[in-house]
């Protein structure tokens, strides 16, 4: 069992959550070990949330875009979402939907209504900790994958591959896995199926007529789940699965001999993801120095992971959502059906300064185009709820070490003091001196645009 100290639990809290504030950790030290605070807070089963609004329930109508409603409902599904993931606790549901939804990724744009998006969001909640063939079982006559994917167009005699295509490439074996005829085979036992409203439904004459269809090797008169079954029994599946989730929360270079150890527990358990996830969680693999700090944290991780931090009353979500899109990670709507590739495609030189302007706009209240932000930090009331807040070096080793993953060196620590100091002595540093308002704002500013700010 990996050692239980303060670093490991940051780290564990960085990979599982979306952030964490001060409080956050202190409470997960209270479980006193990494296996508690993973089986008691982290996995454990939570009720689903209430849904955003009764438009959820709305029958699809082309006269909800037309008037607007398409769009004021995704932006309150956005800010639903975001505000499910700074009020997540100590609980990884979040950041597992957040996981399937690039896993299985589908475009608003093609998708179009919101109703069938919430449903696939509630469904990859339902599943966050459960059964991962049972997911794909249901993900494949899902309304909105079968009207992102065309599935809701083929017709045995005229199957559309798009679906099966993305099935065994992205959602389940991986490239080198299968042939073109298993694509083709298999478009055929994936047909029939049309979406009605918020439903999709079996319509046996638009299913293939052959006795019996050849995959990865097998012949048999497949339906959907007896195919899904068929890919779970490959040894190439549990490998791809456990090789994605590793390159998530671990590390960007899997570790192909723990990815061997983890597709042997996920192919025991069933395909259930929390046994899986229980040991990669408490594995020696997952707290290895040198992955500490090694993941560039997305834009939703930043965004909420910073108002976590600065422990924000009411974060403002539109701030989120229109940042979201200048950032490059706009919920709901990932550049294609692979999804956000991440780490090192998460910075460039205009999202790196977008991201400064997005903390910023946390401490000055107001964006880079000028308009207010609700909720800005008061920076002498959340300075003063550190225990060395009178101390000015001290307080500067204690933000650093809650706001960074890993230590600064020497050279920066230095400015980060003098920039809090601001002209003055550390002997006459107090967070009760008139004007020490404008020296805390711009100190946090300054470690929040720190290069090491943006890992995690």
């Amino acid at each position: 069992m990996p050692v239980w100290n303060v670093t490991n639990v940051g780290h564990l809290l960085n990979r599982t959550l979306f952030g964490y504030s001060k409080n956050d950790l202190s409470v997960a030290q209270g479980y006193g070990s990494l296996a508690d605070l993973v089986d008691l807070a982290l996995l454990k089963d939570n009720p689903a949330p209430a849904a955003p609004n009764t438009w959820v329930n709305t029958t699809p109508a082309a006269s909800q875009t037309t008037s607007g409603e398409t769009g004021t409902w995704y932006r309150e599904f956005n800010y639903w979402w975001f505000k499910l993931m700074f009020k997540e606790g100590l609980n990884m549901q979040e950041k597992m939907v957040l996981f399937l939804h690039n896993h299985f990724a589908n475009e608003r744009d093609k998708v179009v209504y919101p109703q069938n998006m919430y449903a696939q969001n509630a469904l990859f909640r339902k599943y966050a900790f459960g059964n991962f063939k049972q997911l794909v079982k249901e993900i494949s006559i899902d309304p909105a994958m079968l009207i992102y994917l065309d599935g809701h167009n083929s017709r045995g005699s005229a199957p559309n591959e798009n679906y099966a295509r993305e099935l065994l490439e992205l959602f389940t074996m991986g490239i080198g896995n299968y042939t073109e005829t298993d694509i083709k085979q298999a478009a055929k036992v994936l047909s029939g199926w049309q979406v009605s409203g918020l439903k999709a439904n079996f319509v046996s004459t638009r299913w293939y007529t052959e006795a019996s269809v050849t995959v990865l090797g097998k012949t048999a008169k497949f339906d959907v789940n007896s195919l899904i079954d068929h890919i779970f029994d490959q040894k190439a599946t549990a490998e791809f699965i456990c090789r994605k989730l590793y390159k998530e929360f671990v590390y960007y270079k899997p570790n192909e001999t723990f990815i061997s150890q983890m597709a042997t527990v996920l192919r025991a358990a069933n395909y259930e993801i929390k046994p899986l996830l229980k040991l990669l969680l408490t594995s020696e693999e997952f707290y290895k120095t040198a992955y500490i700090g090694s993941k560039i944290k997305n834009p939703t991780e930043l965004m909420v992971g910073a108002s976590k931090l600065l422990e924000l009353p009411t974060p403002d979500y539109i701030n989120m959502y229109e940042m979201s899109k200048v950032l490059q990670m706009q919920l709901f709507q990932p550049p294609d059906v692979a999804g956000w590739p991440g780490q090192r495609e998460w910075i460039s030189t205009t999202t790196y300064s977008y991201r400064g302007g997005f903390t910023d706009s946390l401490l000055t209240g107001k964006r880079y185009n000028g308009v207010a932000v609700t909720g800005k930090l008061v920076p002498v009331t959340y300075a003063q709820s550190f225990t060395n807040s009178e101390k000015a070096v001290e307080f500067v080793d204690d933000v650093c070490f809650l706001f960074l993953a890993f230590p600064p060196t020497v050279k920066k620590k230095a400015f980060l003091l003098e920039t809090l100091l601001a002209g003055t002595i550390v002997k006459n540093y107090s967070t009760y001196t008139p004007g020490v308002n404008v020296n805390l704002q711009q100190f946090f500013k300054a470690v929040m645009r720190l290069p090491e700010f943006q890992l995690c």
